[in-house]
């Protein structure tokens, strides 16, 4: 894990800490994240580098030190997650042919390129496989990421009994949903409904 200075995430009416203020301790707005994964460490990365265009020399330095730590091979790792990942994204979208399977919005700047079984515990094979996954809107994506919603082999969509009815009623769950699924897709939904979904 790799932490990074995020610093000042508040209103736009907060004041920006002077010199003088990045040589002591960090101000109080500042917080310290930690990367999960690689996906995090990727968008913090990003935020630093972008604060480190506007904020002192002493973030910048910071930021470098930080970015120093992070090993070739994690580098490297990450690089190949964020290409099979933007060919699997790609896959998805003309199998679906760029809607969401579960509720047919065809804006693709709102989907996402979901893994049932997610990409740590694929094959490379699998990461790629476009049956292993559903094209998603963002707020879907996420709830069957985190095993909120999953759909069974025969297609039908499942929502988690952990989510309270108004959140089912927000997510658009409320009505019986099924999923045109095909044969390949079974074996992934099952992995989903086994590994991952909290009924």
């Amino acid at each position: 894990m790799v932490s990074v200075l995020h610093a000042m995430r508040g209103a736009a009416d907060r004041v920006p800490p002077g010199p003088g203020d990045m040589a002591g301790e960090i101000p109080p707005m500042a917080g310290w994240r930690r990367a999960e994964d690689f996906a995090a460490l990727e968008r913090l990365l990003a935020q630093a580098w972008a604060l480190s265009r506007a904020l002192p020399d002493e973030l910048e330095k910071r930021f470098e030190r930080d970015l120093a730590a992070v090993s070739g091979t994690e580098r490297e790792a990450t690089v190949r997650q964020r290409v099979g990942q933007e060919l699997f994204r790609q896959g998805l979208m003309t199998l679906w042919g760029g809607r969401c399977a579960m509720t047919g919005l065809a804006v693709p700047e709102l989907l996402r390129a979901s893994h049932a079984k997610p990409w740590a515990v694929s094959t490379d094979m699998e990461r790629l496989d476009v049956f292993n996954g559903l094209l998603l809107a963002a707020h879907l994506d996420a709830a069957f990421d985190a095993g909120l919603v999953t759909v069974r082999h025969d297609g039908m969509v499942l929502a988690s009994t952990t989510l309270g009815a108004d959140a089912i009623g927000l997510l658009g769950l409320t009505t019986a949903l099924r999923i045109d699924l095909q044969g390949p897709h079974a074996p992934y939904m099952t992995w989903h409904n086994d590994h991952v979904f909290r009924p």
